[in-house]
């Protein structure tokens, strides 16, 4: 939080003016702070999720039943799940190895063969800026508006991440951003969506609010949703604002400090943005790759137990596996070297499972070669967030160093 405190100011307004219900003057300003930062005569609406913002998206693309839309598959499954609560199916695409994101030329492979297969192109195309880098946009929106298909950014890691100085989530037809509790800043929960000029934007303003009519009583023509932010989400968020730079610096300072500190240690890889100028990411998560090679102490132990609990504080409620292992998973020595931080009191976490491996997915579509699985074998998150000091990347570093053999 900031140092002023003005996120606890912004809510005791929301309490002193008895505005606690959703909407209100927090989320009508947290909306405009945030289109003055994302720039690019950009209108915002607060919602209640990013999920919301995918969800929202994809209705105002027309997504229905019988659909197809195509979708990063080396993400979260809130970049998917949305997908198929309209009745619609995900089209899985792999990622290029640079940015680890939507790979361009399978992309256009897949809307060619969907095309033959179906008769139809798909309804619309998602990136998304894993772990905050930024995707090939460029290549991304010539090849959709070539087929004239929407975009819809999936910018939920991304807020800050900028390509040739522009900000992720202002290139596409809509931008998703989240404000969950561990992203560059936090609402507590809460997201946004970025649309391009006023009627799109009292549209969906129009359907986060049970698309209601302008009667003396609720008259629904369309089906609506409840997604607005509340107040006091909101008035988190304006606090939030005023430190996203702070945020945004912070965590870049820290992938260069991991970057220096493991430069010499064989077998593990800092992944970084390419060096040609264009990508500016948020480094909202820091990722290493471990080379298959590198030993790790308790490797032999790994799988043997199943886990019972969330990995990761902010989890939430899991189903307890009936098996330790899966057909995909991260190398043993992986999974080591994250049991050998835990104990460290380290929170490190594997990165995201590809959507295309995943059971619910298994009967989607898929554009596949490969990247996606070989980097989810071999690479762990590590901490990032504005909490992370110097001395604590070095000690990180440190109990990376005493785990490798």
């Amino acid at each position: 939080m900031s140092e002023a405190g003005l996120e606890q100011k912004y809510i005791k307004e929301a309490f002193d003016t008895n505005w606690v219900a959703p909407l209100g003057p927090n989320v009508d300003k947290f909306e405009k702070d945030l289109e003055n930062f994302v720039g690019q005569n950009k209108r915002v609406v607060a919602l209640s999720a990013g999920t919301a913002a995918v969800h929202l998206s994809l209705i105002a693309c027309g997504v229905g039943p019988g659909d197809e839309v195509v979708v990063q598959s080396f993400t979260f499954c809130a970049s998917s799940h949305p997908i198929t609560y309209l009745g619609a199916t995900p089209v899985f695409v792999d990622s290029e190895k640079d940015t680890w994101n939507m790979d361009p030329g399978l992309l256009e492979e897949a809307i060619k063969d969907r095309i033959a297969k179906t008769g139809k192109k798909p309804k619309a195309i998602v990136p998304v800026a894993l772990y905050g880098m930024p995707y090939k946009i460029d290549r991304i929106m010539e090849i959709a508006n070539r087929y004239e298909i929407p975009v819809i950014e999936d910018a939920a890691e991304g807020l800050g991440s900028r390509y040739n100085g522009q900000i992720l989530g202002t290139f596409g037809k809509y931008g998703v951003l989240s404000f969950n509790g561990n992203k560059m800043i936090t609402t507590s929960g809460g997201g946004a969506l970025i649309t391009a000029n006023d009627a799109e934007w009292r549209e969906i303003m129009m359907y986060a609010t049970q698309y209601r009519e302008s009667y003396p009583y609720y008259q629904h023509e369309k089906i609506g949703y409840n997604y607005r932010m509340s107040n006091i989400c909101a008035g988190i968020g304006r606090g939030q604002m005023t430190i996203v730079n702070d945020h945004l610096a912070h965590h870049k300072h820290v992938q260069a400090l991991y970057e220096e500190l493991l430069a010499d240690v064989p077998g593990i890889h800092v992944h970084s943005q390419p060096a040609t100028g264009e990508y500016d990411s948020n480094y909202w998560l820091c990722t290493i790759l471990i080379d298959e090679n590198v030993r790790i102490k308790g490797q032999e132990d790994a799988y043997k137990t199943i886990v019972t609990s969330a990995v990761g504080g902010a989890a939430g409620v899991i189903h307890v596996a009936s098996s330790a292992t899966t057909d995909c998973q991260p190398n043993d020595n992986v999974e080591a070297l994250r049991v050998f931080l835990n104990k460290a009191e380290i929170e490190a976490r594997p990165v995201w499972k590809p959507m295309h491996k995943q059971p619910v997915y298994k009967d989607a579509p898929a554009y596949v070669n490969g990247v996606s699985e070989a980097i989810f074998r071999k690479s762990l998150c590590l901490p990032a967030g504005p909490c992370v000091s110097d001395e604590d990347v070095k000690y990180i570093v440190e109990n990376i160093k005493a785990a490798i053999i």
